[in-house]
């Protein structure tokens, strides 16, 4: 497809011009497919980590919880989208900018509901809409907060999310959390007996596992490598659909809850309560500052690759506006936080289409998935480990883009000491989160979580360390 067979130059940097329907409706989905595997999977690690995701107890009723968070992530990542796209008032940047569920709070969230199974979501859902509404707030100062948190700062954080995530990737790949506790059960029972242990019975970390998540990593390299243009940057989801065709010739896929689930069916607002819980909220009002400045680079980034020109202060104000009300809109009806989506910024300077309208069609799209339940029943059927080896690889492009963010920093010893500092406190206490056993469950989940502990480090003693300390 040709830029001439869409429009002229001028037309293509011009968010308002809507190309023929014949190339914007497959532009749209596009814009879909590349971040529909990042937009869903943020659900099944937050549901996983709650134990009603895969290998619980509910997988007898067809995971009726984990389905619907799925569906509530397509339906307000939609939604979100044309907040974005269309705007209401101020609350917009009426660019082409494509919303979805963040992976940056997953870190919060999996010590903030671990284990509680529903009980656990209360006080989640009812985070995630007091942090939306910071968040929302934050758009009125956004453009003055962006000193405090300069590359030493930005990139730390994105290191760290990846860091939290990996072992979590890990962990799906080799068959998920409850055949991993079943798995060390079993030879806890048998070593107490004192008799041998029967690994025929456990299936964490086997060969069977492993095979399809393999399978995953090595499709998606493999793409990402030798291909070009929506090949690569589909990379993961093609890998994904290698791995699951594997897994379903090995017998590890199972369409029940395809079958039991409906074909329509409109969201349920506070489907599972409202609680507070001081620990969730401080957090995600902590990430909101960290979205909102992702936000910001998501903007500049969509207008200097697509349009050539710099983001104006309406266009970051209305984005942070959007980025806030959908996230506390998408609370509300059970979905997680949202933010702008990375990778579909990539996207738009790479077909050269700055069309918002084009975006629109893409939003449309994921709305009319959300509604019906079959589709996130559908997305359910994918086995953990074949999950896994898509996350394996995202969440380790996380620590890279973080990685890649440091490598502007200018490495003298203030800059060093900052670093170390952050990064030596915030992984220890993640690794060993029983250091502060004798603390309250609020300062547990704040400080064990790697992220936060990181970001308040690394800002605080930017902002009061000396340029020069004795280089």
């Amino acid at each position: 497809m040709t830029a001439s067979a869409i429009g002229t130059p001028e037309q293509l940097r011009d968010p308002d011009y809507l190309p023929p329907l014949g190339q914007s409706v497959p532009l749209g989905i596009q814009h879909v497919l590349a971040m529909f595997v990042s937009n869903v999977t943020p659900a099944i690690i937050v549901c996983g980590a709650a134990g009603i995701g895969f290998g619980s107890d509910q997988g007898a009723l067809g995971f009726p919880d984990m389905t619907y968070m799925i569906q509530m992530s397509m339906l307000f990542a939609g939604i979100a989208t044309l907040l974005q796209t269309i705007g209401i008032g101020p609350v917009g940047a009426r660019l082409p900018i494509v919303q979805g569920t963040s992976f940056a709070f997953i870190p919060v969230m999996i010590p903030a509901v671990a284990g509680l199974g529903t009980a656990g979501l209360a006080g989640l859902m009812t985070g995630v809409v007091l942090g939306g509404l910071f968040h929302f707030c934050l758009g009125f100062i956004v453009g003055r907060i962006r000193h405090a948190l300069p590359p030493l700062v930005t990139g730390l954080i994105v290191l760290m999310i990846g860091l939290a995530l990996v072992k979590v990737g890990i962990q799906y790949a080799a068959g998920g959390v409850p055949a991993m506790e079943a798995g060390m059960r079993a030879i806890a029972e048998a070593r107490a007996a004192g008799t041998p242990v029967d690994w025929s019975t456990i299936t964490f970390g086997s060969f069977n596992q492993w095979l399809p998540a393999l399978v995953v990593i090595l499709v998606t390299l493999a793409i990402k490598f030798f291909t070009r243009g929506f090949l690569a940057i589909a990379a993961v989801l093609i890998g994904i659909l290698a791995g699951y065709v594997v897994a379903l010739a090995m017998g590890q896929v199972s369409f029940t809850a395809v079958e039991r689930a409906g074909s329509f069916a409109l969201p349920n607002p506070f489907r599972w309560g409202v609680e507070f819980n001081l620990a969730i909220v401080l957090g995600m009002c902590f990430m909101a500052v960290v979205s909102a400045i992702e936000t910001v680079g998501d903007v500049s980034g969509i207008t200097k690759g697509g349009a050539g020109r710099e983001a104006t202060d309406r266009e970051i104000q209305g984005a942070t506006f959007a980025d806030g009300a959908g996230t506390a809109i998408a609370g509300v009806f059970g979905a997680l936080p949202n933010t702008s989506f990375s990778q579909n910024v990539g996207l738009i300077a790479m077909t050269g289409v700055m069309s918002r309208h084009v975006v629109t069609i893409g939003a449309v799209f994921l709305i009319l998935c959300g509604l019906i339940p079959k589709i996130g029943a559908a997305i359910n059927t994918v086995p953990i480990n074949v999950l896994g080896g898509g996350v394996v690889v995202m969440f380790g492009m996380v620590c890279a883009a973080g990685v890649n963010m440091l490598s502007e920093v200018r490495w003298n010893r203030r800059n060093m000491v900052i670093f170390a500092t952050a990064l030596s406190v915030s992984l220890g206490l993640q690794l060993v989160p029983e250091a502060l056993q004798h603390m309250g469950r609020t300062a547990q989940i704040l400080l064990t979580s790697g992220l936060l502990p990181a970001a308040a480090i690394a800002i605080v003693l930017n902002l009061a360390l000396p340029e020069d300390l004795g280089d």
